[in-house]
């Protein structure tokens, strides 16, 4: 039977994490009789995440793995998964389940009125959602979207959420034309897709900070402020104009994206 969702969450070093968000979204989906599938990518983990997917998946058909031999960041991952997806739709969200699951059907209530991309939001008001975020990253996040507007893309007030829908083929569209492989990617798919005249609308969802996380706010923040005058020059130049080759994974057996040098 044709699969009308595949769930891709990006991993590394999410071992202490990912089970609970795991069984959370697989007792979701058997709850509401979903045809679907999560692609797990193990980018590069040193620890036992890869080991607690093939665990889960003795007892979860749903489960598929795919491991990364090197940490390429989650930008990479969340491509990889994305390009072995077969589904009517794709969401990917975060290994911590910052955003319940549940939260999907937001999403989808999106698609269904005519959008192609529903992404989640923690900066979007509505009645009966909750955002339980530091005050220091709704700084930063603050900070970084100032930048966004001015050098990449207009009109959203959080493209970082990992929470984001997507039309089955609109995902492969836009994903297969990504360049950048770390946290900045959620930016430069969101320009591709108004370049090409998707209909994205922005959805706002409970969010709750999770804490272990993986991301250095000084460090990594540093490098996304630096990606995006890399997105702008790439997107002046054309480059994303052209679809980029997939390669054959032979460990895997699915198609993965091309190694970018950007």
């Amino acid at each position: 039977m044709s699969l009308d969702l595949t769930i891709v969450i990006p991993a590394y070093n999410e071992e202490a994490r990912l089970g609970r968000t795991l069984q959370d979204i697989l007792a979701y989906g058997r709850r509401t009789r979903r045809h679907f599938d999560i692609i797990v990518v193990d980018d590069g983990s040193r620890d036992g995440t890869s080991a607690l997917v093939l665990k889960l998946k003795r007892e979860a058909p749903e489960l598929r793995l795919i491991r990364l031999p090197e940490n390429r960041g989650k930008g990479y991952a969340v491509r990889t998964g994305v390009v072995n997806a077969e589904s009517a739709k794709v969401l990917f969200a975060d290994a911590d389940g910052a955003t319940p699951i549940e939260e999907l059907e937001r999403l989808e209530h999106a698609l269904d009125g005519g959008a192609q991309v529903a992404i989640g939001s923690r900066a979007v008001a509505q009645g009966g959602v909750q955002v339980r975020a530091k005050i220091y990253r709704r700084l930063m996040g603050r900070i970084f979207h100032t930048f966004v507007t001015a050098l990449t893309v207009r009109g959203f007030q959080d493209t970082q959420c990992g929470f984001k829908l997507f039309v089955g083929s609109v995902a492969q569209d836009l994903f297969s034309r990504m360049r950048m492989p770390g946290f900045s990617f959620d930016v430069e798919v969101l320009m591709m897709a108004r370049r090409r005249g998707y209909r994205v609308e922005e959805v706002a969802v409970n969010w709750v900070h999770q804490p272990g996380s993986r991301v250095n706010l000084v460090v990594d923040s540093l490098r996304m402020m630096r990606d995006l005058f890399i997105i702008r020059s790439l997107a002046l130049r054309g480059e994303y104009d052209t679809p980029q080759v997939a390669l054959i994974d032979v460990a895997v057996g699915n198609r993965r994206p091309a190694p970018t040098s950007v």
